[in-house]
């Protein structure tokens, strides 16, 4: 139960320090202070949970990360749905504090939804949305699978990796989809925005589903195929 607390706890701040910043300040590529804040904050928030929670649960904090890891053999199948439950449930907890906070506060959500992902980058197309998010995922996964791998001693510098690379993808990301590369992260969003009226995200979170997923079960195919 203890590394299931831990991904809970590790999603929820994820989301919170994450999509709360994005909430903040914005993240429209025209304003790139905003735009490189969100990138780091996520990215941050990575850092902070692998050297905290790391060493308890892996620190997935990602479905996306659990099937990766699992398909390159990396963890006990019993462990995928319980992982995945616990980062979603914890999304939620990071989204409901930030309505909590932004609400109480009569705070402007500048992102008009909770920092949730959505296709307006790519002008509403699908197919190129679900390109970028496996793309990018690809990326992350396979950074982690590599860094984290025990046949390399990159144990100390495995969290300031992962979360640069996370910062990496979302530079990119954040003007197409807003960067999901996360499940997890894009549905407790998209549902709170869908409830507060604004059901554009709702309508796109199969794409931050299907592609992540995708991408991570690629990238571990890929990397087993190089390590081997």
């Amino acid at each position: 139960m203890k590394k299931y607390l831990a991904e809970f706890i590790g999603t929820c701040v994820l989301v919170f320090m994450g999509c709360g910043t994005a909430m903040l300040v914005g993240c429209d590529a025209a304003a790139g202070s905003g735009y490189l804040l969100t990138a780091l904050a996520f990215g941050l928030s990575i850092v902070a949970m692998a050297y905290s929670i790391g060493n308890i649960s892996g620190c997935h904090i990602n479905p996306a990360v659990t099937l990766g890891v699992f398909l390159s053999g990396g963890m006990d199948k019993k462990d995928i749905a319980p992982y995945m439950i616990s980062q979603v449930l914890g999304a939620f907890l990071g989204t409901a504090l930030l309505a909590a906070i932004f609400g109480l506060g009569n705070v402007e959500d500048k992102t008009g939804g909770y920092g949730a992902n959505a296709l307006a980058g790519v002008n509403g197309n699908a197919l190129a949305g679900l390109l970028v998010e496996i793309v990018l995922t690809f990326i992350f996964v396979m950074a982690i699978l590599g860094v984290t791998s025990e046949k390399f001693a990159h144990g100390n510098v495995a969290g300031l990796v992962i979360g640069m690379t996370l910062t990496f993808v979302h530079i990119l990301g954040i003007g197409l989809t807003g960067t999901s590369v996360n499940p997890a992260r894009s549905i407790a969003p998209a549902i709170f925005a869908a409830a507060a009226g604004n059901a554009a995200p709702l309508a796109a979170l199969w794409v931050f589903i299907v592609g992540p997923l995708a991408g991570g079960a690629l990238a571990a195919l890929v990397y087993k195929k190089l390590e081997a």
